[in-house]
């Protein structure tokens, strides 16, 4: 009885050994079809993210000095700070978030009445453009590149100024 139980023993270990390397190769074979698999690029003119947040301040000096003391933001050569994160959707993808307070009254914010503009971080800013003029919504000025993106600023439904920005990278 003991060789028996011995026997059954080993033939379900090596069943389970069996078992375990056809999974993995199984395993490996489907990863290696997805990795040699081109997925299509999204271009879907849309949002994709925040890409800065900008308000308004009575001392942009003060506030710049009263973040970076208590709470260690640091302040860049733009006058602006920088927060980095990943894509989840695509890890090896670093997206930064702007922040910065400009002068109470700067006409960067104008038209709008508010005291802050969002960033947007787009793909596709120009078939996004497109479909808003389609949609009825006020175009401020047209699209314009620099080395780190295209930018294009538009009113919402509430006249909040919103910034575009399809970032170069």
């Amino acid at each position: 009885m003991k060789k028996v139980l011995t026997i059954i023993s080993l033939v379900t270990l090596l069943a389970s050994c069996d078992s375990t390397t056809k999974k993995t190769s199984n395993m490996e074979n489907q990863k290696n079809q997805t990795d040699s698999s081109t997925s299509p690029v999204d271009t879907t003119p849309k949002v994709t993210g925040i890409g800065g947040i900008f308000f308004f301040s009575d001392n942009p000096k003060e506030t710049k000095e009263w973040y970076a003391k208590n709470l260690g933001v640091e302040i860049n050569d733009w006058g602006s700070s920088s927060f980095e994160s990943r894509n989840v959707d695509r890890p090896d993808e670093i997206n930064s978030l702007q922040w910065k307070p400009f002068k109470k009254g700067d006409d960067y914010f104008s038209p709008s009445k508010k005291d802050f503009m969002i960033n947007y971080r787009v793909q596709n800013i120009e078939g996004l453009v497109n479909k808003l003029k389609e949609n009825g919504v006020t175009i401020l000025d047209s699209i314009a590149a620099y080395d780190y993106g295209k930018f294009v600023h538009i009113m919402d439904a509430e006249g909040n100024k919103i910034e575009l920005w399809e970032p170069a990278d």
